[in-house]
């Protein structure tokens, strides 16, 4: 989808199945004055987005790691590091397309796995225990996306609340210890792999698939873009702007449930304190990175998919370089200042 600078121009929903979200039509002056070429020439820098810097990046760590970049070996670690921010960040890509925020799923994450952890030691309990983790993620969202929608709260203030009474709730239940269950019954989740790809890996893009289809082959996406692009239009057309926010959240709680229990089935164990730290500033980070705004009714879940990419290579090339995790530290700092400024200038009007 081109990028809007004012929200979308409401039209009748199409039937599910349809060709997809319509274009939005642009505010204010973002693409006034250009020539044919000029615009077709922003069309394709918009529709190759940050694929460029990925492709950089690993060219560049694999000369500077002397090829130790691509090997099988570790681009299966990439894949594994991406999979758990992929999922976050396509429901972050949700939230944050409403013109909202979810800084909750790095807790929702140590929630879920815990619930996932401490359920898997019922006699039988292996898919209790992924139902657990999901069903959490799923509730909490729910909660946030009733406090948001209904009440109308700021998704900033419910989403840093939740941050922080869910991480204490996983300390809570898990009596603040770390929960470890050597025969955890899923655990080939997150260590197994067919035909060489890891099973989480293939988790991660169907996620992806399937959140593409939602955003661009139904109603439901084309109201989740019209709701970003101009939440009083999108009121005013008839469209239910609190069930696509209460959509939004739950899809993004569901989607951190999936990732706790995905955390879980890698580590075989489950820590209310540790697990899931920072999980909501890398899952921003992708999602803005992938040319989803800010301000809400613009951007694609493939982007997100690369902006996730992104951030593992990242972390992978640096660690392969022998980068103390200070440092790591101060460059993923400096990536998120980036990806804000990035956004910025993406925005119509703004000036360069």
């Amino acid at each position: 989808m081109s990028e809007n600078t004012s929200g979308f121009v409401v039209v009748p929903a199409k039937a599910p199945g349809a060709s997809g979200a319509p274009e939005p039509a642009p505010r204010g002056s973002g693409g006034a004055g250009l020539s044919a070429r000029q615009v077709q020439i922003r069309s394709i820098v918009q529709a190759i987005g940050m694929l460029p810097v990925l492709l950089i990046l690993c060219i560049g760590f694999h000369l500077l790691t002397e090829g130790r970049f691509f090997t099988g070996q570790n681009l299966s670690i990439v894949a594994q590091q991406a999979s758990i921010n992929t999922v976050l960040a396509a429901g972050m890509t949700f939230v944050i397309l409403t013109g909202g925020i979810d800084l909750s799923v790095g807790s929702i994450v140590a929630i879920s796995a815990m619930c996932g952890a401490l359920v898997s030691f019922v006699p039988g309990g292996g898919v209790l225990g992924i139902l657990a983790g999901l069903g959490m993620g799923t509730f909490v969202g729910l909660i946030n996306g009733v406090l948001i929608a209904g009440l109308r709260l700021p998704p900033f203030i419910v989403t840093l609340g939740s941050l922080t009474y869910l991480r204490g709730f996983a300390r809570l239940i898990g009596h603040d210890t770390t929960v470890f269950n050597p025969d955890l019954p899923f655990a080939f989740i997150g260590n197994d792999a067919v035909f060489g790809v890891p099973i989480l890996a293939i988790i991660a893009l169907l996620v992806i698939v399937v959140s593409w289809f939602i955003l661009r082959r139904t109603v439901l996406g084309v109201r989740i873009y019209a709701v970003g692009g101009n939440p009083n239009a999108a009121r005013l057309s008839g469209i239910k702007v609190w069930a696509v926010l209460l959509f939004a959240y739950c899809a993004s709680g569901f989607l951190a449930g999936l990732g706790g229990i995905m955390a879980l089935s890698r580590l075989y164990a489950a820590n209310g304190l540790q697990v899931g730290q920072t999980y909501e500033l890398d899952a921003i980070t992708a999602v803005i990175l992938g040319g989803t705004s800010f301000v809400g009714g613009v951007g694609t879940i493939w982007g997100t998919l690369i902006g996730a990419l992104i951030i593992a290579v990242l972390s992978n090339g640096l660690i392969l370089l022998g980068v103390s995790d200070i440092w790591q530290f101060i460059i993923k700092g400096l990536v998120i200042v980036g990806a804000v400024a990035l956004d910025r200038f993406r925005q119509p009007g703004a000036r360069t």
